[in-house]
Parts: structure tokens; sequence; C-alpha cells
């Protein structure tokens, strides 16, 4: 890595609806804040973007609550139409109580109500909606970084980047759910250390240590800063993306 890294919020990006094109919309970013992309940049996406270009919304008043969706509904004080969406989302339920549904996402990550979002999603024709997670992250992640190589001709590192909780910390920083171009996690099993010893278990969430930077910008409520250009990282591991992030069952102490 370099002395100096630089992450820069990209002004002015328009609000996204399903169907734009999302490669098109980052390109006029790019342009308008006067920034070309060089190599060893990262651009980090806002996931609601994404979803938002990508369609993934759902209208509520559209939903039949099924039986298990009702119970659920029934124990954490929750919308059945919207735990039937959760459920829909989730491989299995983690935990819940009253206003807390935690589940495993079908991606593999474990969240809260499978990172259906409310926030800053419009009212649609038939009222409420929510906003789901992409299909396939990474797969977006690789679609747009090739955009943008065709586009500048310089192949960058994306990140798809969204909003945890952590158990056993309050509040929610910036992860990866989806990457392309760069390592997620880089492997620094068997390196020395500072004085020569072998490193045992190091991994380094390299893509999750980016997103939670550029959150600071990006913020989680009016800021509407969805894009954030990184300059000045360096790295030498192999392309790994986000679903490399994901524990293995096997490896979970504590499922």
């Amino acid at each position: 890595m370099t002395g100096e890294v630089v992450f820069t919020a990209l002004a002015g990006v328009k609000l996204v609806e399903p169907g734009d094109d999302l490669g098109a919309i980052t390109i006029a970013a790019l342009e308008a804040n006067r920034l070309i992309p060089q190599p060893g940049d990262v651009l980090v996406v806002a996931q609601k973007i994404v979803s938002k270009a990508e369609g993934r919304y759902v209208e509520v008043a559209a939903v039949s609550p099924s039986p298990q969706a009702q119970a659920l509904a029934a124990e954490t004080g929750k919308d059945p139409r919207f735990v039937e969406i959760v459920l829909g989302e989730a491989k299995r339920v983690v935990r819940h109580r009253p206003g807390l549904l935690i589940v495993e996402h079908r991606l593999g990550f474990v969240m809260a109500n499978a990172g259906i979002d409310h926030s800053n999603v419009p009212l649609g024709e038939g009222g409420e909606r929510v906003l789901l997670l992409p299909r396939d992250p990474d797969g977006s992640a690789r679609a747009l970084r090739e955009r943008l190589e065709q586009a500048f001709g310089v192949a960058i590192g994306v990140i798809i980047s969204d909003s945890f909780g952590r158990p056993w910390r309050k509040g929610t920083v910036g992860v990866a759910i989806g990457a392309a171009g760069l390592p997620a996690v880089i492997d620094k099993r068997g390196h020395p250390d500072l004085f020569g010893r072998a490193l045992l278990v190091t991994e380094i969430g390299f893509a999750d240590e980016i997103a939670a930077a550029a959150g600071l910008l990006m913020g989680q409520a009016d800021e509407a800063v969805p894009m954030v250009l990184v300059r000045g990282l360096a790295w030498s591991a192999p392309e790994l993306p986000a679903a490399a992030v994901v524990r293995p069952a096997e490896h979970d102490l504590f499922r």
C-alpha cells in the first residue's frame, strides 16, 4: 500500500430508477467530477442504487403472508407481509425477538431483515414498497467494472457496499456485499510478523475495510452520496469476490 489513500465522494449522482443504465450514470458522474479512472482505483457503490437500477422493489400490499410469516410477525411485532418478504430472501431464521428479525440471507450474509430496506425508498403506485438486495452483487460489480473498462480503457476494482450491524457491537458499518477486480479477502497465513513468526490465522477483510472507510463519506441518511472513488491502494493478492468473505458453516463456532 502507498503512503496516501484518497477517498473522493462523487457529487451530483442522479436519483436512480428501475431500468436505469447504472454504467452510464457512473460514467457521467466520474466525468462530471473530473475523475478519470486510473489503474488501482476502486469504486465503491452503494447497494441501494444497484438494487434500484435492477428493479428489486416489492410492493408490500401485493404480498400474501404465509402461516410462518404470520407467526413470526406476531412474535416480532412486524407487518406479516414484510416478514413474508424477508423469509423469501432468507435461508433460515437465526434469531428473533420483538422488533428484531435476524436471518441468514440466501447469499450467506447474516443480517437484520435480510437487508430489505424501507429508508430512502419512494412509494410505489400501490403504496409502500421495499427494496431487496441485488440478486447477484458480485455479478453486478463485475458488470459495472466491465462497462467502466470499455469506457475508460482501464480496469479498476468495484465494490458494492451495504450497512451491517455487528454481533456484540453497536452501530452499523459499511461492508462489501459485491466485489470485482480486487481481493475481497487477503490471506496472510504463513506470512511472517515483525519478529519472523508465521501468522497462523490472519485473513484481512480488504473489501470490507474499503467499504467501511467509504461509508464515512456516503453516510446512511440524507447525504445522497452513493459513489466514492478510492485512489492510492495497492495489493498483490489474487482477485476474490465478496462471496469469499462468508465464513463456511463448518468453520462457524456460533452456528
